[in-house]
C-alpha cells in the first residue's frame, strides 16, 4: 500500500508572517483539528501507509513558500499547496462554492447566486488541483478528497486513473433532490457525475446519503442496489460516517492546570449565575438571530432567572468579504444591543457578546464552566461543538441544548433537542436544562459520552478507509467476472471447435435494449444481420427465449430459422414447426389478477399493464424511481397473498412485477431443448431475475453470461446490453480468434 494523500480546498496550515523566519501556523476548523489529531497519533500503522501527505490551496504566494525553514515544513505529514491566482480563488470560494453551494445545500435557496464565471472558476480550480495531484501521486496511493469544494475533482482522477483509489467525504449536508435540483442542469449533473468518481462517497447522516442517491437516480437515470451503484461501469459505494471528535483530548483537558484556572477565573467573574455558553462561526446557516430570539423570550417568560443567568455567546469570523455574512453580523450586534440595552441593570448584562477566535484553552475552561450549551443552528452536517461540549464535561453536570436538525441530533438524542426557529420551544429548553436534576444531567451525559468515545475520531477515519478498502476489493471480486479477452478467446476457440452448437438469447435487455413502450422494442437492422448469419451456419441451433408473447416474437422474429420461446416458456415453436402451448390451464385466472394491477396503475402515474396468454405484467419503468419500487413493494405483497397456495407464481423482474403459471421458466424449457438437441457447445445470455432460472440449471454445462454488473448465477458478466451484438459478432469471423474484445 502506498501513501494516504488528504485533499481539502485549504492547507491545514497559514504563514505567520510575523516572525523572522516566517513559520506555519496551524489552522483551525473542525476537519483540520479533527485529522490532525488522527495524524498526531499512530491509528494509521494498521492500514500500512507508507506516508501522508496533504494537498489544499495555500493562502500564501510561491516565494513565500520558499521562505519557510525545511524544520519548519516537518509536520505529520508531507504538504503540496496548490497556487490560486486570487481573482479566480475568490470566483471560486466566495462565488460559487460559498455563495452557490453552501447556501442552496444548507436550504437557503433565496440566497443562492447562480453566476456562469463563478461555475466556471470552479471548474477550473478542482483542475488545478487535480493536476497538482497528477504531479505527486503514485498508483498505489489511496486518495481521500474532502468536501463541497472540490466535488468534481473525484471524476477528473478517474478519467485519467481509472484505477486510482479514490475516496470523497462531504461534510456539509446534501439536500433533498427538490432543493438540488435547482440548480441549472449542467451544474448538477456536473457535481454529481464528479462525486461519482469515487470509489467511496461518505456522508455524515442517513439522510444526506439518500438525498444524495436520490438525485443521481432522477437526474442521471442510476439505478441502485442498497448503498451501492453502478457509474460509468464503476462500482460506488455511498455510506455514512459521523465524524467524532479526539475525545480523550477534551476529557483529559477536564484536569489542566491552566484549564483548570481559566475555568475558576469564569466562576467567580460571573459568581451566582448560571453560565449559558454557545460558540459559532458567523454564517446564516447557524441562526444566531433566532438562538438571541430563544434567549430573549426565556428571559421575558421565566423573569426569576434575571440577574441570575449569563449567556456567552462566542462569534468566530467567517467569509467577511461575501455581502450576506457582513448584514448578518451587523444585524445579530443590533440584536444583541437591544436586548442588554432593555435589559441590563446596574449589576448585570445579559449577554457578554465576543467576536474572534477562541484559544484552544479558553474554549475548554467556557465549556467546563457552562451549565448549559445552547447549540442551536438551522443546518448543520455535524456540529462538532456539540460533541466537544459533551465530552468536556467529565462530571457528567451540564446540559446540551441541540438543534433537531444538525447532524449531531441522530447521535446526541439525549441533548433537549428544539426547532431553532421556535423561540418558544427554545425558551422552555433554557427553563428546563437550568432545572434539571444533577441525577437526569449525569444519566443523560454519560450516554451521549460513551457513544462519542466508541466512534471517536480515530475510528471515523479507520472505519472511512477501511470501507474504502473493502470497495475496491468487492470491485476486483466484481472485476473477476468480467468477461475478459481470454475467457471470449476460450468462447471462440470452442465455438469454432464444436460440431452442434446451441445458442439461447433473451431479447429485451439483451439482444435489444429496453424502450419506455414494449412495443417499440422491434429488431433494428444490425441485430437481424446477426441472427441470420448464426442461423446460417448449419452446426447452430438459436434459441430466442423470452418473456414476450408469441404473436410478438413470430412478427419480428418469425421468418428466421431459430426456436422460438414465449411467455419464458408458457410458449414453444420449434424451429420449422407451429406454436405449441404448454399448460391446459385456462385463463379465467387473470379475472382476479386484473382489478388489483388496474388499481396500482392509478396508484402510480407512468406505470401499465401488458397482458398475454398466460402472463400478466405490471411496468413501472416509466414512474418515478422511489414510487415506483415502493407500489411495486406493495402490489408485490398483495400477490403473494393471493397467490399463495394456487397454481400461480410471482416474479419480481427488472422494473416490472410478472404473474405466471408455476412450472413453465426459461430452466426448465433450455434443459428441456439441451436434451433434445445434445450440443457440445452452449452459450446462454440474459439480464434479467427470469434468466437466473437458464443460467443455475446450466451451470458447468454451458457458458453463461448476464449483461449488467449485479449478483448472478452466471460465469460472467458484461457491463451493458450494447456489448452483446459485439460479441456475437465475434463468432461469425474465424479469423478474429486473435482480435480484441471489449466487452
Amino acid at each position: 500500500m502506498g501513501r494516504l494523500i488528504i485533499i481539502s480546498n485549504r492547507l491545514p496550515f497559514s504563514i505567520d508572517k510575523k516572525d523572522d523566519p516566517v513559520k506555519l501556523r496551524p489552522s483551525s476548523g473542525g476537519l483540520v483539528s479533527a485529522l490532525n489529531s488522527y495524524f498526531e497519533q499512530a491509528h494509521t500503522d494498521h492500514n500500512n501507509f507508507t506516508g501522508k501527505m496533504w494537498i489544499g490551496s495555500a493562502d500564501f504566494t510561491p516565494q513565500e513558500w520558499e521562505q519557510i525553514t525545511p524544520s519548519s515544513k516537518n509536520t505529520n505529514f508531507m504538504i503540496e499547496p496548490v497556487f490560486v491566482e486570487p481573482e479566480l480563488y475568490a470566483a471560486f470560494y466566495n462565488g460559487f462554492s460559498n455563495s452557490t453551494l453552501w447556501p442552496l445545500f444548507h436550504y437557503f435557496p433565496s440566497l443562492v447566486e447562480f453566476k456562469k464565471d463563478n461555475f466556471t472558476a470552479y471548474e477550473k480550480v478542482n483542475t488545478l488541483f487535480c493536476d497538482k495531484l497528477l504531479s505527486v501521486m503514485n498508483e498505489d496511493d489511496t486518495v481521500w478528497i474532502h468536501d463541497y469544494q472540490l466535488m468534481l475533482l473525484p471524476e477528473m482522477i478517474r478519467k485519467i486513473k481509472p484505477k486510482a483509489t479514490v475516496g470523497f467525504f462531504l461534510h456539509i449536508p446534501f439536500p433533498s433532490y427538490e432543493i438540488f435540483r435547482l440548480l441549472p442542469t449542467k451544474w448538477k449533473k456536473s457535481l454529481l457525475q464528479g462525486v461519482l468518481g469515487s470509489d467511496l462517497v461518505g456522508f455524515h447522516t442517513h439522510d444526506y446519503a439518500q438525498h444524495f442517491i436520490q438525485s443521481a437516480k432522477m437526474l442521471l437515470g442510476i439505478d441502485h442496489q442498497f448503498n451501492k451503484l453502478q457509474f460509468n461501469n464503476h462500482l460506488v459505494k455511498v455510506d455514512l460516517f459521523p465524524i467524532g471528535i479526539d475525545f480523550e483530548k477534551f476529557t483529559h483537558a477536564a484536569n489542566n492546570p491552566d484549564i483548570l484556572a481559566l475555568k475558576e477565573t469564569i466562576k467567580i467573574t460571573y459568581a451566582e449565575k448560571k453560565i449559558i455558553f454557545s460558540v459559532d462561526r458567523m454564517d446564516y446557516s447557524k441562526g444566531l438571530m433566532y438562538r438571541l430570539n430563544g434567549f430573549e423570550e426565556f428571559l421575558d417568560t421565566y423573569t426569576e432567572w434575571k440577574e441570575k443567568v449569563v449567556f456567552i455567546i462566542s462569534v468566530v469570523p467567517s467569509r467577511d468579504e461575501i455581502p450576506a455574512y457582513i448584514e448578518r453580523k451587523k444585524q445579530i450586534e443590533e440584536k444583541i444591543s437591544d436586548i442588554n440595552g432593555r435589559l441590563s441593570t446596574l449589576k448585570w448584562q445579559p449577554i457578554i457578546y465576543r467576536y474572534g477566535h477562541t484559544a484552544f484553552e479558553e474554549l475548554c475552561a467556557l465549556y467546563q464552566a457552562a451549565a448549559v450549551a445552547l447549540i442551536t443552528p438551522l443546518r448543520d452536517g455535524m456540529n462538532l461543538v456539540a460533541k466537544e461540549y459533551v465530552a468536556s464535561c467529565a462530571s457528567q453536570e451540564g446540559v446540551l441544548i441541540l438543534s433537531e436538525l444538525t447532524g449531531a441530533a441522530s447521535e446526541l438524542n439525549e441533548a433537549i433537542l428544539v426547532n431553532p426557529t421556535d423561540s418558544g420551544e427554545v425558551a422552555n429548553a433554557i427553563q428546563y436544562a437550568l432545572t434539571m436534576s444533577p441525577v437526569e444531567q449525569k444519566h443523560r451525559m454519560s450516554l451521549m459520552q460513551k457513544r462519542l468515545k466508541d466512534y471517536d475520531i480515530f475510528k471515523w477515519v479507520d472505519d472511512f478507509l477501511e470501507q474504502l478498502n473493502d470497495t475496491k476489493e468487492e470491485q476486483h471480486q466484481l472485476s473477476v467476472k468480467l468477461l475478459d479477452l481470454s475467457t471470449m478467446q476460450k468462447i471462440i476457440e470452442q465455438y469454432y471447435d464444436a460440431s452442434k452448437r446451441s445458442i439461447l438469447l433473451d431479447y429485451d435487455g439483451t439482444l435489444a435494449p429496453f424502450t419506455r413502450i414494449p412495443s417499440l422494442a422491434m429488431p433494428q437492422e444490425e441485430l437481424l444481420n446477426v441472427l441470420q448469419q448464426l442461423t446460417g451456419d448449419s452446426k447452430n441451433e438459436v434459441t430466442i427465449i423470452s418473456g414476450r408473447d408469441a404473436d410478438t416474437l413470430d412478427n419480428w422474429l418469425g421468418d428466421l430459422p431459430l426456436h422460438l420461446v414465449a411467455e419464458h416458456g408458457a410458449f414453444i415453436k420449434l424451429k420449422g414447426g407451429e406454436w405449441e402451448q404448454q399448460s391446459t390451464i385456462l385463463p379465467e385466472w387473470k379475472d382476479q389478477i386484473r382489478p388489483i394491477l388496474q388499481l396500482f396503475v392509478t396508484r402510480c402515474a407512468g406505470s401499465f399493464i401488458e397482458e398475454k396468454r398466460n402472463t400478466m405484467v405490471w411496468h413501472y419503468r416509466n414512474t418515478h424511481p422511489d414510487l415506483g419500487f415502493m407500489r411495486s413493494r406493495e402490489l408485490m405483497n398483495n400477490l403473494l397473498q393471493l397467490t399463495a397456495n394456487s397454481a400461480l407464481q410471482v416474479i419480481d423482474g427488472n422494473k416490472v412485477l410478472e404473474v405466471r403459471l408455476k412450472g413453465f421458466d426459461k430452466g426448465i424449457t433450455a434443459l428441456k431443448l439441451i436434451k433434445a438437441e445434445e450440443p457440445d457447445f452452449i452459450l446462454c445470455m440474459g439480464d434479467d431475475t427470469t434468466d437466473e432460472d437458464m443460467f443455475k440449471v446450466l451451470k458447468g454445462k454451458a457458458f453463461t453470461i448476464k449483461i449488467g454488473l449485479g449478483a448472478t448465477a452466471a460465469d460472467h458478466n458484461i457491463r451493458s446490453q450494447q456489448s452483446v451484438l459485439p460479441i456475437l459478432s465475434k463468432l461469425l469471423i474465424p479469423q478474429n480468434k486473435e482480435s480484441d474484445v471489449h466487452s
